[in-house]
């Protein structure tokens, strides 16, 4: 669930920053395919992606140097959460 929230909080703050791509939004919709949940665990996922979303929608209208920070937060914890999805159900 984490990881979902940290992925609608870089989709958000990487757009406003100047990303104009849908690559987050991509990342987490292929962690849903691989992980192919339930429909209850599916709203679940996306209910954290928008709600990382939507926490920095209503905090930044532009990309200042907070926003910026955000941004390299939200890039290594995700990076750590990946590390430890793949360390412990990677194969």
């Amino acid at each position: 669930m984490r990881l979902s929230e940290v992925l609608g909080s870089l989709h958000f703050l990487r757009n406003l920053c100047g990303e104009k791509s849908s690559q987050w939004r991509d990342e987490m919709q292929k962690m849903l395919d691989a992980e192919k949940p339930d429909a209850e665990r599916r709203a679940r996922l996306v209910a954290s992606f928008n709600r990382g979303y939507r926490s920095f929608e209503g905090t930044y209208t532009k990309c200042t140097a907070s926003a910026t920070e955000a941004i390299g937060r939200y890039m290594k914890e995700g990076e750590q959460l990946t590390r430890e999805v793949a360390d412990r159900y990677g194969n």
